[in-house]
């Protein structure tokens, strides 16, 4: 069972709907005994992160989560999902997050000519040629966001520039997020989720 975890925070209908398109049924669920039975794990988001976080304690899921993931389970976040993987978020003060990845999430720097939020496509640059994820080497993907991690290098698959260089995609171990949205990313998005299944299904 591949489990997308329900906590008030989203983009979930677009997350099932595109991996039904794969031929995946995906179950929302709050339920600790699902998340801790399913093959593989969706923390989607889009919005703040302490009320994420908060959502996510109220509902008694982030002990479930965090076992889960011990246990290996492939676990995915995306766009808040994902900067909610690591240590801490300065975003309304400081809030601590999932701890799965090293590192912190900080806001875009106001530059000349660069909105915040970033909301639209950017092409990513590859960091880990030897990751499962290296067909976005080049590619497009969309996103809205106005945070981003800052993770050491050994944490990133690949980045874009907005101004700084922001990490799109990360992974260490069973864990991965990404930046963008892979469900409003085209065919390139929809490959990148057919990827995390190939992990899901081993």
């Amino acid at each position: 069972m591949l489990a997308i975890i329900d906590y008030g925070a989203g983009n979930t209908y677009n997350v099932e709907k595109a991996f039904a398109y794969l031929g995946v049924q995906a179950t929302l669920t709050a339920d600790p005994a699902k998340i801790l039975a399913s093959d593989g794990l969706i923390l989607p988001g889009v919005g703040a992160f302490n009320a994420a976080m908060t959502n996510l304690k109220q509902r008694g899921l982030v002990e479930p989560i965090k076992e889960a993931v011990k246990k290996g389970t492939p676990f995915l976040g995306i766009c808040l999902g994902m900067q909610m993987l690591f240590d801490y978020s300065t975003e309304y003060g400081q809030t601590a997050g999932l701890g799965f990845i090293p590192g912190q999430v900080v806001e875009l720097p106001k530059q000349p000519g660069l909105l915040v939020p970033e909301v639209g496509w950017n092409q990513n640059r590859l960091v880990n040629p030897a990751s499962a994820y290296r067909q976005v080497d080049g590619e497009f993907t969309y996103f809205v966001h106005s945070y981003y991690a800052q993770t050491p290098v050994q944490n990133v698959v690949s980045v874009v520039d907005y101004g700084v260089l922001v990490p799109a995609i990360v992974q260490k171990d069973n864990v991965v997020g990404m930046q963008f949205h892979p469900e409003k990313s085209g065919t390139v998005g929809l490959g990148l989720l057919e990827q995390f299944l190939k992990g899901v299904e081993k």
